[in-house]
């Protein structure tokens, strides 16, 4: 089998990673209780794991990537919980994260949880969260966040404002 299509057995290839990618203690070096059965040699190696390296972010949820080449126009995005742009969207969503490769680009208007941009951004942005611009992102047009990272290089322009409620909201906040 030379070729074998990205979509077939995704899901037996994730579990499989997960199960490999575990601590030795939990592979049957443990009682139930969790403690480890082979000793203190082994507990000492179990309790040096975890601070060693960091757990990566789990992404739980729905997941919709749009990839290069690909352009997706006109569409209204729902229930989705993680959406990748390694190619072009032009569309309206409410999401959970955003994620917009260096080679993609959104053109549209979003509102975010936490949006990552690394490409091109261009409409109306509330970013609920958290918003990070890369040092190769540029976003552009109506922008709303809470908090922002902007690399060395990234680049922002447009109405801009902090806060993800309206501008009214946000005054006596800062009168205060």
């Amino acid at each position: 089998m030379a070729s074998q299509s990205p979509f077939f057995g995704k899901r037996d290839r994730d579990t499989n990673d997960s199960l490999t990618s575990r601590p030795a203690p939990l592979m049957g070096g443990s009682t139930l209780s969790g403690h480890p059965v082979g000793g203190p040699a082994l507990g000492a190696a179990a309790a040096a794991t975890p601070a060693a390296a960091p757990a990566p972010v789990q992404e739980t949820g729905s997941k919709l990537t749009v990839g290069p080449n690909i352009k997706l126009k006109g569409v209204e995005i729902t229930d989705c919980d993680t959406l990748v742009v390694e190619g072009t969207v032009e569309a309206t969503m409410d999401s959970r994260v955003i994620q917009i490769a260096e080679q993609g680009a959104f053109k549209g208007s979003a509102e975010i949880d936490i949006a990552e941009i690394r490409g091109s951004f261009d409409g109306n942005l509330t970013v609920r969260q958290k918003l990070v611009i890369h040092a190769t992102g540029k976003v552009s047009g109506k922008i709303r966040y809470g908090k922002i990272v902007i690399e060395e290089g990234g680049q922002l322009s447009g109405e801009i404002s902090v806060g993800t409620s309206a501008s009214s909201d946000v005054k006596p906040a800062l009168a205060a």
